[in-house]
Protein backbone atom coordinates (compact mmCIF):
# COMPACT_ATOMS: atom_id res chain seq x y z
CA UNK A 1 0.00 0.00 0.00
CA UNK A 2 1.46 3.19 -1.19
CA UNK A 3 1.69 5.99 2.10
CA UNK A 4 -0.10 9.27 1.04
CA UNK A 5 1.63 12.41 2.21
CA UNK A 6 -0.05 14.20 5.24
CA UNK A 7 1.94 17.31 4.19
CA UNK A 8 3.69 17.32 7.43
CA UNK A 9 6.73 15.87 8.45
CA UNK A 10 6.09 14.46 11.79
CA UNK A 11 7.19 10.95 10.26
CA UNK A 12 10.52 12.23 9.20
CA UNK A 13 13.67 10.79 10.98
CA UNK A 14 15.91 13.43 12.26
CA UNK A 15 19.60 11.51 12.48
CA UNK A 16 20.74 14.14 14.55
CA UNK A 17 18.25 13.65 17.68
CA UNK A 18 18.32 11.63 20.63
CA UNK A 19 15.57 8.98 20.59
CA UNK A 20 13.50 11.15 18.12
CA UNK A 21 13.08 13.96 20.48
CA UNK A 22 14.52 17.35 21.37
CA UNK A 23 17.49 19.35 19.40
CA UNK A 24 17.60 17.68 15.94
CA UNK A 25 21.60 18.30 16.42
CA UNK A 26 22.06 16.75 19.71
CA UNK A 27 24.07 13.73 18.58
CA UNK A 28 26.39 15.84 15.65
CA UNK A 29 28.84 16.63 18.88
CA UNK A 30 29.19 13.14 20.11
CA UNK A 31 29.87 11.54 16.37
CA UNK A 32 32.75 14.48 16.04
CA UNK A 33 33.97 13.68 19.71
CA UNK A 34 34.29 10.14 18.61
CA UNK A 35 36.48 11.21 15.28
CA UNK A 36 39.03 13.53 17.44
CA UNK A 37 39.61 10.45 19.76
CA UNK A 38 40.05 8.23 17.03
CA UNK A 39 42.49 10.67 15.23
CA UNK A 40 43.80 10.90 18.69
CA UNK A 41 44.64 7.37 19.55
CA UNK A 42 45.65 6.42 16.20
CA UNK A 43 48.57 8.73 16.20
CA UNK A 44 49.39 9.01 19.63
CA UNK A 45 51.87 5.97 21.03
CA UNK A 46 53.55 7.30 23.77
CA UNK A 47 50.35 7.89 26.21
CA UNK A 48 50.61 3.63 26.69
CA UNK A 49 54.17 3.21 26.86
CA UNK A 50 55.30 5.08 29.91
CA UNK A 51 54.11 6.36 33.11
CA UNK A 52 51.17 8.44 32.68
CA UNK A 53 49.50 10.38 36.09
CA UNK A 54 46.02 12.21 35.81
CA UNK A 55 46.65 15.61 38.04
CA UNK A 56 43.59 17.07 40.00
CA UNK A 57 44.30 20.50 42.05
CA UNK A 58 47.53 20.98 41.37
CA UNK A 59 50.40 22.65 38.71
CA UNK A 60 52.66 19.67 39.07
CA UNK A 61 52.90 16.02 40.37
CA UNK A 62 55.63 14.32 42.70
CA UNK A 63 56.80 11.02 41.67
CA UNK A 64 59.10 9.12 44.28
CA UNK A 65 62.36 7.39 43.70
CA UNK A 66 63.38 4.90 45.79
CA UNK A 67 66.76 3.23 45.54
CA UNK A 68 68.60 0.05 46.39
CA UNK A 69 68.76 -1.37 50.06
CA UNK A 70 71.19 -3.44 51.32
CA UNK A 71 71.36 -6.87 53.43
CA UNK A 72 73.48 -7.04 56.60
CA UNK A 73 73.62 -9.51 59.60
CA UNK A 74 72.28 -9.02 62.57
CA UNK A 75 74.65 -8.58 65.49
CA UNK A 76 72.61 -10.71 69.10
CA UNK A 77 71.60 -8.29 71.50
CA UNK A 78 71.63 -5.34 69.05
CA UNK A 79 68.23 -4.07 68.36
CA UNK A 80 66.92 -4.02 64.80
CA UNK A 81 66.29 -0.06 63.80
CA UNK A 82 66.75 -0.10 59.87
CA UNK A 83 70.04 -0.43 58.53
CA UNK A 84 73.25 0.99 59.88
CA UNK A 85 73.41 2.66 56.46
CA UNK A 86 70.58 4.39 56.36
CA UNK A 87 69.62 2.32 53.35
CA UNK A 88 67.52 2.41 50.89
CA UNK A 89 67.80 6.18 49.74
CA UNK A 90 64.69 8.57 48.58
CA UNK A 91 64.70 11.11 46.07
CA UNK A 92 61.77 13.43 44.22
CA UNK A 93 61.28 14.06 40.54
CA UNK A 94 58.48 16.62 39.79
CA UNK A 95 56.67 17.01 36.57
CA UNK A 96 54.83 20.29 35.95
CA UNK A 97 51.84 20.40 33.52
CA UNK A 98 52.17 22.77 30.35
CA UNK A 99 49.88 25.62 29.49
CA UNK A 100 46.84 24.47 27.38
CA UNK A 101 47.46 22.44 24.01
CA UNK A 102 44.83 23.32 21.45
CA UNK A 103 43.82 23.13 17.74
CA UNK A 104 41.03 24.13 16.39
CA UNK A 105 39.02 24.87 13.25
CA UNK A 106 35.83 27.51 12.39
CA UNK A 107 33.27 25.56 10.20
CA UNK A 108 31.10 27.74 8.55
CA UNK A 109 27.68 26.45 8.50
CA UNK A 110 27.33 27.07 4.57
CA UNK A 111 30.15 25.08 3.93
CA UNK A 112 28.57 22.46 5.36
CA UNK A 113 25.36 22.85 3.50
CA UNK A 114 27.34 22.30 0.57
CA UNK A 115 30.09 19.87 1.00
CA UNK A 116 29.34 16.28 -0.57
CA UNK A 117 31.25 14.99 2.69
CA UNK A 118 31.23 14.73 6.34
CA UNK A 119 32.84 17.98 6.76
CA UNK A 120 33.02 17.93 10.96
CA UNK A 121 34.36 14.74 11.01
CA UNK A 122 37.58 15.06 8.56
CA UNK A 123 38.15 17.99 10.59
CA UNK A 124 38.20 16.28 14.01
CA UNK A 125 40.35 13.90 12.39
CA UNK A 126 43.04 16.29 11.69
CA UNK A 127 42.80 17.90 15.26
CA UNK A 128 43.12 14.43 16.65
CA UNK A 129 46.48 13.85 14.84
CA UNK A 130 47.46 17.91 15.95
CA UNK A 131 47.57 17.08 19.10
CA UNK A 132 48.87 13.47 19.29
CA UNK A 133 52.30 14.81 17.03
CA UNK A 134 52.31 17.46 19.70
CA UNK A 135 52.04 14.92 22.86
CA UNK A 136 54.83 12.33 21.41
CA UNK A 137 57.07 14.88 20.40
CA UNK A 138 57.31 15.90 24.10
CA UNK A 139 57.55 12.22 25.53
CA UNK A 140 60.05 11.29 23.07
CA UNK A 141 62.28 14.02 24.00
CA UNK A 142 61.69 13.90 27.84
CA UNK A 143 62.84 9.63 26.93
CA UNK A 144 65.88 11.48 25.19
CA UNK A 145 67.24 13.37 27.62
CA UNK A 146 66.55 10.92 30.39
CA UNK A 147 68.90 8.64 28.28
CA UNK A 148 71.91 11.29 29.03
CA UNK A 149 71.47 12.05 32.73
CA UNK A 150 72.66 10.65 35.68
CA UNK A 151 70.10 9.27 38.45
CA UNK A 152 68.17 11.72 40.87
CA UNK A 153 70.00 9.36 43.84
CA UNK A 154 73.07 10.97 45.18
CA UNK A 155 73.30 9.94 48.85
CA UNK A 156 77.29 8.89 48.96
CA UNK A 157 77.62 5.17 48.84
CA UNK A 158 74.97 4.88 47.04
CA UNK A 159 75.37 5.61 43.24
CA UNK A 160 72.63 4.38 41.07
CA UNK A 161 72.30 4.27 37.38
CA UNK A 162 71.58 6.82 35.20
CA UNK A 163 70.95 6.67 31.54
CA UNK A 164 72.65 4.64 28.60
CA UNK A 165 73.48 5.80 24.92
CA UNK A 166 74.49 3.40 21.90
CA UNK A 167 75.80 4.00 19.01
CA UNK A 168 74.35 2.98 15.79
CA UNK A 169 77.24 1.32 13.54
CA UNK A 170 81.27 2.38 13.97
CA UNK A 171 81.39 4.88 11.34
CA UNK A 172 81.21 8.90 11.30
CA UNK A 173 78.46 8.62 9.09
CA UNK A 174 75.00 9.19 9.98
CA UNK A 175 73.98 6.74 7.36
CA UNK A 176 74.93 3.92 10.15
CA UNK A 177 70.82 4.41 11.19
CA UNK A 178 69.84 2.68 7.99
CA UNK A 179 72.32 -0.30 8.78
CA UNK A 180 69.83 -3.13 9.33
CA UNK A 181 72.92 -5.36 11.38
CA UNK A 182 73.93 -2.26 13.24
CA UNK A 183 70.51 -1.69 14.46
CA UNK A 184 70.26 -5.07 15.27
CA UNK A 185 73.29 -4.92 17.46
CA UNK A 186 72.60 -2.12 18.84
CA UNK A 187 69.08 -3.94 20.14
CA UNK A 188 71.00 -6.34 21.69
CA UNK A 189 73.74 -4.05 23.51
CA UNK A 190 70.62 -1.97 24.99
CA UNK A 191 68.73 -5.32 26.28
CA UNK A 192 71.81 -6.03 27.96
CA UNK A 193 72.56 -2.51 29.56
CA UNK A 194 69.05 -2.57 30.92
CA UNK A 195 69.68 -5.83 32.27
CA UNK A 196 72.95 -4.75 33.42
CA UNK A 197 71.21 -1.59 35.40
CA UNK A 198 68.45 -3.54 36.81
CA UNK A 199 65.67 -2.43 34.76
CA UNK A 200 62.46 -4.88 34.41
CA UNK A 201 61.67 -6.48 31.32
CA UNK A 202 58.26 -5.93 31.49
CA UNK A 203 57.41 -2.98 28.60
CA UNK A 204 60.36 -2.94 27.31
CA UNK A 205 60.05 -1.06 23.50
CA UNK A 206 61.89 0.60 20.42
CA UNK A 207 61.09 3.58 18.59
CA UNK A 208 62.36 4.27 15.22
CA UNK A 209 61.70 6.09 12.18
CA UNK A 210 59.61 4.48 9.67
CA UNK A 211 62.42 3.57 7.16
CA UNK A 212 64.59 2.17 9.97
CA UNK A 213 61.68 0.04 10.61
CA UNK A 214 61.28 -1.69 7.23
CA UNK A 215 65.26 -1.80 6.51
CA UNK A 216 64.49 -4.46 10.06
CA UNK A 217 61.63 -5.68 7.90
CA UNK A 218 63.79 -6.73 5.04
CA UNK A 219 66.31 -8.31 6.75
CA UNK A 220 63.72 -10.95 8.36
CA UNK A 221 65.00 -14.41 7.90
CA UNK A 222 68.41 -13.12 6.54
CA UNK A 223 70.10 -11.48 9.04
CA UNK A 224 69.46 -13.70 12.32
CA UNK A 225 66.80 -11.53 13.21
CA UNK A 226 64.19 -12.43 15.96
CA UNK A 227 60.69 -13.70 14.72
CA UNK A 228 61.28 -15.80 11.89
CA UNK A 229 57.75 -16.99 12.05
CA UNK A 230 56.41 -13.66 10.96
CA UNK A 231 56.95 -13.84 7.52
CA UNK A 232 54.24 -13.98 4.23
CA UNK A 233 51.62 -11.90 4.76
CA UNK A 234 52.76 -10.30 7.98
CA UNK A 235 56.20 -9.21 6.61
CA UNK A 236 54.20 -7.44 3.24
CA UNK A 237 51.78 -5.67 5.61
CA UNK A 238 55.03 -3.99 7.69
CA UNK A 239 54.19 -5.97 10.75
CA UNK A 240 56.86 -8.44 10.61
CA UNK A 241 59.10 -7.36 13.64
CA UNK A 242 57.36 -7.65 16.86
CA UNK A 243 60.27 -7.89 18.70
CA UNK A 244 64.38 -7.93 19.18
CA UNK A 245 65.92 -8.96 22.34
CA UNK A 246 62.75 -8.73 23.67
CA UNK A 247 61.66 -5.20 23.09
CA UNK A 248 58.83 -4.44 20.72
CA UNK A 249 59.04 -2.15 18.32
CA UNK A 250 57.22 0.66 17.44
CA UNK A 251 57.92 3.23 14.41
CA UNK A 252 56.91 7.08 14.86
CA UNK A 253 57.50 10.50 12.77
CA UNK A 254 57.62 11.86 15.98
CA UNK A 255 61.02 10.82 17.37
CA UNK A 256 64.04 13.12 17.74
CA UNK A 257 65.78 12.09 14.45
CA UNK A 258 69.06 14.51 13.97
CA UNK A 259 67.52 17.54 15.00
CA UNK A 260 64.79 17.22 13.24
CA UNK A 261 61.33 14.73 13.63
CA UNK A 262 61.31 11.38 11.88
CA UNK A 263 63.20 11.81 9.20
CA UNK A 264 65.97 14.07 7.55
CA UNK A 265 66.75 14.44 3.88
CA UNK A 266 69.81 15.63 2.01
CA UNK A 267 73.21 14.43 1.02
CA UNK A 268 75.00 11.89 3.45
CA UNK A 269 77.30 13.43 6.84
CA UNK A 270 77.87 12.82 10.52
CA UNK A 271 74.32 14.33 11.09
CA UNK A 272 72.33 13.64 7.93
CA UNK A 273 71.86 9.61 6.83
CA UNK A 274 71.63 10.84 3.07
CA UNK A 275 68.56 9.91 1.90
CA UNK A 276 66.87 11.02 -0.62
CA UNK A 277 63.68 12.83 -0.48
CA UNK A 278 60.88 11.29 -2.26
CA UNK A 279 59.88 14.67 -3.27
CA UNK A 280 56.49 16.52 -2.81
CA UNK A 281 56.51 15.57 1.08
CA UNK A 282 54.75 18.71 2.86
CA UNK A 283 55.99 21.25 4.94
CA UNK A 284 54.86 19.03 8.28
CA UNK A 285 58.01 16.42 6.75
CA UNK A 286 61.17 17.42 7.93
CA UNK A 287 60.14 19.91 10.82
CA UNK A 288 62.98 20.67 12.98
CA UNK A 289 63.40 20.02 16.78
CA UNK A 290 61.68 23.14 18.21
CA UNK A 291 64.30 25.57 20.39
CA UNK A 292 63.33 27.04 23.53
CA UNK A 293 63.90 30.98 21.50
CA UNK A 294 61.41 30.10 19.33
CA UNK A 295 59.20 27.34 21.49
CA UNK A 296 59.23 28.87 24.70
CA UNK A 297 55.84 29.87 25.10
CA UNK A 298 53.09 27.26 27.40
CA UNK A 299 56.47 25.04 27.83
CA UNK A 300 56.79 24.56 31.57
CA UNK A 301 58.81 21.42 31.29
CA UNK A 302 62.73 21.32 29.96
CA UNK A 303 62.48 19.25 26.45
CA UNK A 304 65.97 19.89 25.43
CA UNK A 305 67.10 22.17 22.18
CA UNK A 306 67.32 21.43 18.46
CA UNK A 307 71.20 21.10 18.40
CA UNK A 308 70.98 18.65 21.15
CA UNK A 309 69.46 16.12 18.86
CA UNK A 310 72.01 16.23 16.41
CA UNK A 311 72.84 12.48 16.16
CA UNK A 312 69.79 11.08 17.40
CA UNK A 313 68.47 8.32 15.98
CA UNK A 314 66.26 6.35 18.16
CA UNK A 315 64.82 5.21 21.58
CA UNK A 316 64.97 2.32 23.14
CA UNK A 317 62.85 2.26 27.24
CA UNK A 318 61.21 0.84 29.62
CA UNK A 319 57.94 2.37 31.15
CA UNK A 320 59.52 3.95 33.99
CA UNK A 321 61.49 5.97 31.64
CA UNK A 322 59.62 8.77 31.54
CA UNK A 323 56.55 9.94 33.63
CA UNK A 324 53.17 12.27 31.91
CA UNK A 325 50.70 14.25 33.44
CA UNK A 326 47.68 15.03 32.36
CA UNK A 327 45.57 17.94 33.87
CA UNK A 328 43.03 17.63 31.24
CA UNK A 329 42.87 14.60 29.09
CA UNK A 330 41.99 15.01 25.19
CA UNK A 331 38.91 17.12 25.20
CA UNK A 332 36.54 18.83 22.53
CA UNK A 333 34.58 21.85 22.93
CA UNK A 334 32.08 23.51 20.13
CA UNK A 335 30.33 26.34 20.26
CA UNK A 336 26.74 26.34 19.76
CA UNK A 337 23.31 29.14 20.51
CA UNK A 338 23.33 32.58 20.20
CA UNK A 339 27.59 32.13 18.80
CA UNK A 340 26.67 29.89 16.52
CA UNK A 341 23.93 32.29 15.14
CA UNK A 342 26.23 34.83 15.05
CA UNK A 343 29.17 33.91 13.63
CA UNK A 344 26.96 31.32 11.16
CA UNK A 345 29.06 28.59 12.34
CA UNK A 346 30.90 26.58 14.71
CA UNK A 347 34.13 26.94 16.04
CA UNK A 348 35.35 23.42 16.93
CA UNK A 349 38.38 23.26 19.29
CA UNK A 350 40.35 20.04 20.78
CA UNK A 351 42.17 20.19 24.05
CA UNK A 352 44.71 19.10 26.44
CA UNK A 353 47.06 20.12 29.45
CA UNK A 354 49.89 17.83 29.88
CA UNK A 355 53.34 17.86 30.91
CA UNK A 356 56.16 14.77 30.45
CA UNK A 357 59.55 14.34 31.65
CA UNK A 358 62.05 11.50 32.22
CA UNK A 359 61.76 9.65 35.53
CA UNK A 360 64.25 6.56 35.46
CA UNK A 361 67.24 7.34 33.13
CA UNK A 362 68.32 3.56 33.65
CA UNK A 363 65.05 2.51 31.84
CA UNK A 364 65.93 5.15 28.87
CA UNK A 365 68.70 4.41 26.07
CA UNK A 366 68.87 6.69 23.46
CA UNK A 367 70.51 5.18 19.39
CA UNK A 368 72.79 7.82 17.77
CA UNK A 369 74.70 7.89 15.25
CA UNK A 370 77.57 9.30 13.14
CA UNK A 371 79.12 10.66 16.37
CA UNK A 372 80.98 8.45 19.01
CA UNK A 373 79.25 8.29 22.77
CA UNK A 374 79.58 11.50 24.95
CA UNK A 375 81.06 13.37 22.21
CA UNK A 376 80.27 16.71 20.76
CA UNK A 377 76.60 18.00 20.59
CA UNK A 378 75.77 14.74 22.66
CA UNK A 379 76.91 15.37 26.28
CA UNK A 380 73.81 15.37 29.14
CA UNK A 381 71.54 17.77 28.38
Amino acid sequence: MAHQSTGNNTSLTRQGQSNATGDARALYLKLFSGEMFKGFEHNAIARDLVMKRTLKNGKSLQFIYTGHTTAEFHVPGRSILGNSDGAPPVAEKTITVDDLLISSAFVYELDETLAHYELRGEISKKIGYALAQKYDRLVFRALARGARAASPITKSGFVEPGGTQIRVGTNNQASDAYSSSALINAFYDAAAALDEKGVSTDGRVGVLNPRQYYELIQAVGSNGLVNRDEQGDSLQKGNGIIEIAGIKIYKSMNIPFFSQYGTKYGSGSATNPGVTSPGNVGSFVGEAVEDAANDVTGINNEYGEETEFANSCGLIFQKEGAGIVEAIGPQVQVTSGDVSVVYQGDVILGRLAMGADYLNPAACVELIAGAAVGSSGNAAF
